[in-house]
């Protein structure tokens, strides 16, 4: 799908350097689009593949780094690679600690961009994975009825039927009929299981106080 092939922006307010980055990107058959700034980009609806994101730090009006926050900030997740003129280390290390995949001091070698760049794609295809088995996850669970999700979440807080009959007033019969359901629907054969899907999902166990006699 054309929509999922790694694909790498870059972002810099030379012409010159955009089409030549391009040009390098292109010798390893990247999907490569050029924006002018930092504004053009954000304009630009969220690629859902893995992608790196090539960003000159002095940029015009928003610059690099006010860029990298304000993607942070709406939730995007393409890995940056900075490249700069101008930076220096202090520069460095809080675009890294941000989250950025490298920095680069222009001038560099075309080598240690494509290597920056193919380890960027590397994290971001990881990335786009990790999600996509977040969203499959949460599709399953979301199969449940309201009352087989509060079983659910009971069940991976480790509570036995029996205390899951007193917690919910209902019989240990019904029970073990949502219990029963919630495995099936979702497809699973063990408590283990269902806890590491509820781990994959975001799903926290049910708070629990044993009560008393």
């Amino acid at each position: 799908m054309k929509d999922r092939e790694p694909r790498v922006f870059v972002v810099d307010d030379d012409q010159s350097v955009r089409t030549s980055l391009a040009n390098l990107l292109a010798t390893e058959d990247y999907i490569v689009e050029m924006f002018a700034s930092a504004g053009e980009y954000l304009a630009r609806v969220s690629y859902p593949g893995p992608a790196c994101l090539v960003l000159d730090v002095q940029l015009p009006g928003l610059d690099g780094l006010a860029l990298q926050r304000q993607l942070t900030e709406e939730g995007r997740t393409e890995q940056i690679v900075f490249i700069t003129g101008h930076g220096d280390i202090p520069m460095g290390i809080g675009a890294m600690k941000r989250g950025a995949a490298d920095f680069l001091a222009k001038p560099f070698k075309d080598d240690e961009l494509l290597c920056a760049v193919a380890q960027a794609l590397a994290r971001s295809a990881e990335d786009c994975r990790k999600r996509g088995e977040v969203v499959k996850s949460r599709a399953r669970i979301a199969k449940l009825t309201p009352r087989e999700f509060e079983v659910f979440r009971l069940v991976i807080a480790g509570l036995l039927n029996k205390e899951i009959s007193a917690e919910l007033g209902v019989s240990l019969r019904t029970i073990k009929t949502h219990r029963g359901r919630v495995m099936q629907k979702i497809g699973v054969v063990s408590v283990a299981e269902l806890v590491r899907l509820a781990q994959e999902a975001g799903v926290a166990p049910a708070p629990y106080c044993p009560k008393g006699p």
